[in-house]
């Protein structure tokens, strides 16, 4: 284990490549994102300026000055009446899992959140991701929706839950 502590801060665009490399593992070999195709840099690259322009937040953790892991969050829905809900992202590297980065960065965007003036923070989180729903319950996140076979990845059926924290 590395000894330096993480630090979380804003991300750059010149973070985009280290945030794709991560987002790219994830798609290939998890169920913690429902698309099977890899992203490319341009559609990080758009992905990175909508939020900005949208006024959400996009952060990196850091050790040793690598990035290690990033989350954002942006609309729930984009209607109107839906402008006090945020669905939130967490991804960390795949060698760095393990160590309380995704705690750092959830910790981060609920405090981003809080002071944005949100009201409700919502995960989507695929029900056999253990490590992620006793994270978000840890945090106070409850469960409010679970979504049977929405998702269709490695040739099996997927489960979807909602968890939701009212800030």
């Amino acid at each position: 284990m590395e000894s330096s502590a993480i630090t979380i801060r804003e991300a750059t665009a010149a973070d985009l490549p280290d945030v794709l490399e991560i987002y790219n593992e994830v798609i290939l070999n998890t169920t913690s994102v429902y698309s099977e195709e890899p992203h490319t840099l341009a559609m990080r690259q758009t992905w990175f300026n909508e939020r900005k322009t949208a006024g959400f937040p996009v952060i990196v953790a850091l050790q040793n000055e690598h990035i290690v892991g990033f989350g954002s969050y942006g609309h729930f829905r984009v209607w109107p009446c839906y402008r006090y809900t945020a669905e939130h992202s967490v991804y960390v590297h795949k060698d760095h899992r393990g160590r309380g980065i995704s705690k750092l960065l959830l910790k981060e965007l609920i405090a981003l959140a809080r002071s944005g003036g949100y009201h409700a923070l919502i995960a989507g989180i695929d029900s056999h991701n253990d490590v992620s729903l006793k994270l978000h319950l840890a945090f106070g996140f409850t469960q409010v929706a679970h979504f049977k076979e929405v998702g269709f990845k490695f040739g099996k059926w997927l489960d979807l839950l909602f968890l939701e924290l009212l800030l």
